[in-house]
């Protein structure tokens, strides 16, 4: 029986060790690090001796981290590789795409018949989460996420810079700004508060619009809810033009007027060994078409 320390330990170890931060460890494990310091001193008390040495801001291996570190990456890699393998070895494989909660339901969920048609092979799963998931475990093959990144140890390749602006159903009749006055405004809630979170207010304060209750109306904390509110022609939505692309091209929505405010990006993110492989290329390949 082998007498090992936790997985979890040896993988912030290792994950610390090739960044020199828990900081970065924690970006890249999707945890906090206090966690990872905690993960790494769980290993230290397991081995009997420090691994690193604790500066102000850095930290540096000891001579027994240093030691450890090639040795772990290298049985880590190892381990990533036979899984891949056995993957591809067990016939149909399933690809894993982990993707926010409101852009699996309003982008993705209607064209998964269109990836299966594409790739007869592969049998698609959409993990929907808004929070991270820990790519190089293999908790998916790849991610499509939205921010600002950067996102360490990964690939990113940009899908599509969001836009914000008011959104309706046609039987409102909204054509022109002053009419807001008389409607409900619909308040999707924004996951990352800041002066440049696109709010009723920021909207208003853009338009030059003083006469709007910006804090009046029904708040959402899920983006769909809130667009449907406003297909049910219950109000006018502030909301991401990218999650409403499909009702705004069939009609069922309608943006009258601006301005749009500038939102964030939605980009695929992967591990760098998976660029070539066959469910990235796969994922690529869909989402360019989803997103045309």
């Amino acid at each position: 029986m082998r007498r090992l320390p936790p997985l979890s330990a040896l993988r912030a170890f290792e994950a610390a060790a090739r960044r020199l931060s828990f900081r970065l460890a924690a970006e890249e494990l999707a945890v906090t690090p206090t966690a990872v310091s905690h993960q790494v001193r769980q290993l230290e008390a397991h081995l009997g001796q420090p691994l690193f040495v604790r500066g102000v801001r850095s930290v540096s291996l000891t001579a027994a981290g240093a030691r450890l570190f090639p040795v772990l990456m290298d049985g880590l890699d190892a381990f990533e590789r036979a899984v891949a393998s056995l993957r591809v070895e067990s016939g149909r494989r399933v690809v894993t795409l982990s993707t926010t909660m409101a852009f699996a339901a309003r982008r993705l969920a209607g064209r998964v018949e269109a990836f299966r048609a594409a790739n007869p092979d592969l049998d698609l799963r959409l993990l929907a989460t808004d929070d991270p998931v820990d790519l190089r475990a293999g908790e998916a093959d790849a991610a499509v996420r939205y921010g600002l990144g950067p996102w360490p140890g990964l690939v990113s390749e940009p899908l599509v810079d969001d836009r914000f602006a008011p959104v309706c159903s046609p039987r409102l009749g909204l054509a022109e700004p002053g009419g807001l006055a008389a409607q409900t405004l619909i308040h999707a809630e924004w996951r990352h508060p800041g002066a440049d979170a696109p709010t009723w207010r920021l909207w208003a304060r853009q338009a030059g619009r003083t006469d709007l209750d910006v804090e009046a109306g029904p708040r959402f904390t899920d983006d769909s809810h809130a667009i449907q509110a406003a297909a049910a022609g219950h109000g006018v939505v502030l909301t991401s033009l990218t999650l409403v692309a499909e009702e705004l091209a069939a009609g069922l929505l309608v943006q009258p007027f601006g301005p749009v405010l500038a939102g964030r990006r939605f980009e695929l993110v992967y591990p760098p060994a998976a660029r070539d492989g066959q469910a990235v290329s796969a994922l690529r390949r869909w989402l360019a078409e989803v997103m045309a």
